[in-house]
């Protein structure tokens, strides 16, 4: 079920930038946002590399994914410090956090699925989805067993999660630049340039109508309930085209993405895995020698959680050893 609705042309446009502009109403998540600055100096390699991760784990091989899910602990292990409006410490290895993160994504992507693409799934196919979103859990520090089981249980944890999310002028911020998905695109031409701007415009419209009303509060983002219904049929017909061909698809996917291509393309075009070989991913670690994420480079995370505290700069050691794996970050 995941390659089905992680697979269409929805997942990783739509549902990928309501992911990460919904995720930054968690204060600990902008706080590391805004330390780093990466999404304003860096954007198109910061979206490259996370669209990357996503469809590591969703489409990629067992050792790929093993060695991504490792990494990824060290190269969060540099995002810590002190949260600055509640002044606690953030980590973005912390295992809510990281829970925070996969749920919205793995919504995001299946809303946009739902609203823009062949449209809901059945109740069965809906657990399923779930269920194979707590397989990809374990390649993150939360517990598998804090996954929903379906969407009733999803609404429950947005519910608890409400009153710790915050539309402060940092996540605001964030949110307003990240839907400018212009930002994320690679140079092209001058001829295209219109084409490219009127596209994002469209899509930003497209993401804000995916957002309850709530969340659209919080975070200041105004859009009538007009928009949000003409919206709807555009992109719904322009998804339908672009899945109908996969070469369309992954010209797509190359335009936002480009590391994500060697990944993603195979199974876009229609090609079978290279092995029939399907192993948990407690059976990857023990074959290929990785630690449980949540117990993954423990010394090193103490070290940078310790650097960050005494307001000394945090090692890039992570950043330098994930860039064959993630994508380059410059």
């Amino acid at each position: 079920m995941a390659w089905k609705v992680w697979g269409h042309p929805t997942a990783l446009t739509i549902g990928f930038q309501r992911a990460v502009v919904v995720e930054e109403l968690d204060p600990d998540l902008v706080a590391s946002v805004e330390a780093t600055q990466d999404i304003y100096n860096r954007p198109a390699t910061r979206y490259d590399r996370t669209i990357r991760y996503f469809a590591l784990v969703a489409f990629g091989g067992s050792r790929t994914a093993s060695k991504a899910a490792d990494v990824l602990v060290k190269v969060h292990s540099k995002a810590v410090g002190i949260e600055p409006y509640g002044g606690k410490v953030y980590d973005a290895n912390d295992p809510d956090s990281q829970l925070w993160i996969l749920l919205t994504g793995w919504h995001s992507v299946l809303y946009a699925y739902e609203r823009y693409g062949p449209g809901k799934l059945t109740p069965e196919q809906d657990r399923q989805f779930w269920a194979e979103c707590a397989v990809a859990a374990e390649l993150q520090t939360c517990d598998p067993a804090d996954v929903p089981q379906d969407r009733a249980g999803l609404r429950e944890y947005y519910a608890k999660m409400r009153p710790q999310l915050s539309g402060s002028p940092l996540a605001r911020k964030a949110m307003n630049h990240l839907l400018r998905g212009e930002v994320a695109l690679p140079p092209m031409p001058r001829t295209l340039r219109p084409f490219a701007v009127l596209a994002t415009r469209v899509m930003r419209r497209a993401t804000i109508a995916t957002m309850p009303r709530w969340m659209r509060e919080m975070s200041g983002l105004r859009q009538s309930r007009l928009t949000d219904t003409l919206v709807r049929p555009v992109m719904r017909l322009a998804f339908a085209i672009a899945h109908r061909s996969p070469e369309l698809s992954v010209r797509l996917l190359k335009l936002m993405s480009p590391s994500t291509v060697p990944v993603a393309g195979p199974m876009l075009r229609g090609l079978a895995p290279l092995s029939a070989e399907i192993l948990s991913p407690a059976e990857a670690r023990e074959r290929y020698g990785y630690d449980r994420p949540r117990d993954a480079h423990l010394a090193l995370r103490q070290k940078q959680l310790d650097k960050a505290l005494a307001g000394q700069r945090t090692s890039d050691e992570g950043i330098v050893e994930s860039e064959p794996i993630l994508g380059r970050t410059g």
